[in-house]
Parts: structure tokens; sequence; C-alpha cells
């Protein structure tokens, strides 16, 4: 199966030649779109004068969210089996096969690579992983589904079950609405362990407290009202 990376990018010049250069090593049949959603500390620049000739590279006029970047992404994907994979190095990319394997035996539509599940991880914030607990139960709750990650990151799905779902959260609504909906589809969805080397806010983390509210939001809409 050729599997394709979208990577949302938003000022991302620290890490992002790391993480392409690992992405690059995985011997897999693959194909790589990078979403750059309008970054002003030279990530742009980057892509533009060394991956141009390697990655598909697509350009936000303005700043716009993960969300809206992923949906860009998609759009443009060729492959099988898609990967979200983020620009900064939280996530391995050598875990992919593990993240795909499920799907490649016919076993699963979804695969979400949760860091919960025993893989080795950084220890950092306390109320981070409280909020992603409540979060994930309030989404399972809702959804009737029984994820230990719903805020995930790693997420591999068969690339046509795209042709049926339309996503509209701009920033990191993303991750309720894209589970509910898969959820509402009744699609087969795995887990599979995976490891996170998680960041500080010092080094460039910038999800926070108000992305969680708004998650809760994001949760209900999808469910109820979308």
């Amino acid at each position: 199966m050729k599997l394709s990376v979208v990577m949302p990018v938003f000022n991302e010049a620290q890490t992002i030649d790391l993480i392409l250069d690992r992405v690059a090593s995985i011997d897999m049949d693959k194909e790589v779109i990078i979403v750059d959603d309008f970054s002003n500390d030279g990530t742009r620049e980057i892509l533009k004068k060394k991956y141009a000739d390697r990655y598909k590279l697509l350009y936000h006029e303005r700043n716009m969210g993960k969300g809206a970047a992923l949906a860009t992404g998609f759009r443009h994907v060729t492959g099988e089996v898609v990967v979200i994979q983020d620009a900064d190095l939280e996530y391995d990319p050598s875990e992919y096969q593990r993240l795909v394997a499920p799907i490649e035996r016919g076993e699963a539509d979804v695969v979400y690579g949760s860091r919960f599940l025993g893989g080795p991880h950084r220890v950092l914030f306390f109320w981070h992983f409280v909020g992603n607990r409540m979060l994930t139960l309030f989404s399972n709750a809702l959804n009737n589904i029984n994820l230990s990650d719903m805020e995930t990151c790693y997420k591999a799905f068969r690339a046509d079950i795209l042709k049926d779902l339309k996503f509209s959260s701009k920033r990191f609504g993303f991750e309720p609405e894209f589970t509910a909906k898969v959820a509402r589809k009744r699609l087969r969805i795995y887990e599979v362990p995976i490891s996170y080397y998680g960041r500080t806010y010092e080094e460039g983390k910038k999800i926070t407290w108000r992305d969680g509210i708004v998650a809760v939001y994001c949760i209900l809409r999808y469910r109820f009202f979308d």
C-alpha cells in the first residue's frame, strides 16, 4: 500500500529538517504532503529552498490552523493509506509500520497511535495528562467507543474514507471532529501503542488550555449538531 504522509506545519524552523530526514528514512512506498500554514519564522523559506523538488508543498496565504492545513493536504492524497504527521519531534516516524499494519491486514479502517498504552514517553505536564484523559472519556461516552487517546496526532486511515468525510474544524478541534465522524460511520477503529517525545512551551508546544475548552465544544457539536 502506498502511504500518504500529511504534515501540517506552522513555525517549525528548528525541527523541520530533522523531522523530514526521519520521514525520508522510512523504507515504505510513500508520498509526503506538506502544508505550510503561513509560517513566519523562516520555515516557509526552508521548505521552498530544500524540498520543493522532493515533496508536495502547499502554502496557506494566512494562518488558518492545523485542521484547515490537514483539510488542504487531504485534497492532494494519492496513496491508499493516510498518516498524519506533526512537524515537531514529538512523534516517531519509525512507527508508521505499526500504525498501518492493522489496515494492511484488512482488520481496521482507522488506527490511533495511543500515547497511553505502554510506549515510552517523556514525563511532562500533569494537567495536560488529566485534560487528555477527561476529553477522551467525554468523547468516548458521547460516541460510545473506548479509545485511550482521542487527542493523539498519530492517526492512520484508509484514504477512501475521505470520500464520505468532510472536516470543518480549523484548529485543534480536528481531533474530536475526526473521532466523532469515524465513530458515526461505524468504521473499524483500532489502537496501537506508540512512543511520545513531548516538548515544553519553551521548545515550541502550541496547544493550550483554551484548546481544551474548544475541544469540549467540538465533541458536543460533532456528535449532535453537525
